[in-house]
């Protein structure tokens, strides 16, 4: 019995008991195109036709559109391992036309093992994976009339609890009192938690900008800095410290020990992720936290160091990572070490969301980074279309809206593009 999609959604929802209004559910843009579309069609027919992106930041900020013969349409982003990408894009197009997007994981496995031979096992391929599996979740979730986080077997909680990261390194080997009043900016705005880099490679105190052994004048810096935050919010707010694997193992674990009368929630990615085993070295040393993942790809990286207990808190970073399903697979491999899942975050508001439907689905969530400069610079929300505030209170409420919930303004996008790439052809 063939049936509109129109028809079949409708009575899908129904059976589900969600009968809402069209337009809430799909966004009005989206029913407009249904009415603009009444081919008879079941979801199992609906087909991938292409794949198109476009950059920002130099690059580092890949957003890719998959489009159907359907008129809908799925958004994902990827960040940091995408420069130069745009011919992986492509090729990964052609290898997606005519498949059904609702079957997302097959899609991705498919991708993924059949790229074995040109480096899909991290990098930049892995990275344009993660925004096309999580452009085919928006897309399977639009079909369907469902949330992201349905479709990944449901909530945890309505909202996220997101940190500040207050882009402090922005400045110029910042003073202890910026810190305290970066501290004390994101408190007024809301948040309960908040995250300072105290990594300085232009440090005057740097003996040497190739060895990454603090000096003791950097030591007493790094310290100054955090006490001075600490002081200014008191003792309820959490303080994250991220040192961006710029330093060795010893600098990592004389750190850690400075800062356990700070009582953080954690110390970041103290050296590069490379070797696990400093890791664990330094996370065997201290009382702080150590968090660290942000530069590790696929569940596969996450394996040995949740083994031998190298983290306490992990951060994946599902921009880069894999995706959202896969990123929901390294949180579920956490959980079962007992150890929290708190994924990095330089997106914009459309990774944001994505990964804040994955951090409702697993239960070991603890919080999602959140940047500060969303806040100040006007080009974050101009490309993007949404409706009510990014944060509130310091939470990220989860869209109920099928998919995404979130989309690409195109145009807006367009202004701050990449120059000489081609944008979304």
């Amino acid at each position: 019995m063939i049936n509109n999609r129109r028809k079949f959604m409708s009575q899908s929802i129904a059976a589900a008991g969600l009968a809402v209004a069209p337009n809430l559910i799909f966004g009005k843009q989206y029913d407009d195109a249904i009415k603009r579309n009444e081919q008879y069609s079941m979801p199992t027919e609906i087909k991938i036709t292409e794949v198109k992106c476009g950059y920002l930041r130099g690059g580092h900020s890949l957003f890719v559109k998959i489009l159907t013969n359907q008129e809908v349409w799925g958004i994902g982003e990827a960040v940091d391992a995408t420069p130069g990408t745009y011919h992986l894009v492509k090729m990964l197009s052609n290898r997606m036309k005519d498949k059904n997007p609702l079957n997302v994981h097959r899609i991705w496995e498919e991708l993924r093992k059949f790229g074995f031979f040109e480096g899909a096992q991290s990098g930049m391929y892995v990275a344009v994976l993660s925004a096309i599996d999580a452009a085919l979740w928006d897309l399977a979730g639009k079909i369907l009339g469902l949330p992201i986080y349905q479709l990944l077997g449901g909530k945890f909680r309505d909202k996220v609890r997101v940190y500040c990261d207050t882009a402090l390194y922005q400045s110029n080997n910042p003073k202890p009192e910026e810190f305290a009043a970066a501290a004390q900016e994101a408190v007024k705005m809301g948040f309960n938690a908040c995250k300072f880099d105290v990594d300085q490679f232009n440090d005057p105190n740097k003996y040497d900008r190739y060895n990454w052994t603090a000096s003791p004048a950097e030591y007493q810096r790094m310290v100054d800095q955090i006490s001075a935050a600490r002081k200014a919010v008191g003792p309820n707010i959490d303080i994250c410290v991220d040192m961006h694997g710029r330093y060795d193992a010893v600098t990592g674990e004389h750190v850690a020990k400075l800062f356990e009368p700070l009582n953080l929630l954690w110390l970041e990615e103290p050296v590069p992720a490379e070797n696990i085993d400093a890791y664990k070295k330094i996370a065997d040393s201290t009382s702080t936290p150590i968090c660290g993942g942000e530069n590790f790809y696929l569940a596969h990286g996450f394996r040995k160091g949740l083994e031998i207990g190298a983290f306490d808190i992990i951060m994946p970073d599902l921009q880069k990572c894999g995706g959202l399903g896969e990123g929901q697979r390294i949180a579920n491999l956490a959980n079962l070490y007992y150890v929290p899942f708190a994924p990095h975050m330089v997106a914009s508001y459309i990774g944001a969301m994505a990964c804040a439907h994955v951090c409702a689905t697993v239960p070991n969530f603890l919080i999602m980074e959140w940047q500060i400069y969303f806040h100040k610079d006007p080009m974050w929300r101009e490309i993007v279309r949404f409706e009510g505030d990014f944060v509130d209170k310091g939470f990220l409420p989860v869209s109920n809206k099928p998919g995404l919930g979130v989309d690409i303004n195109e145009e807006a996008l367009k202004k701050y593009a990449q120059p000489g790439v081609p944008f979304f052809e």
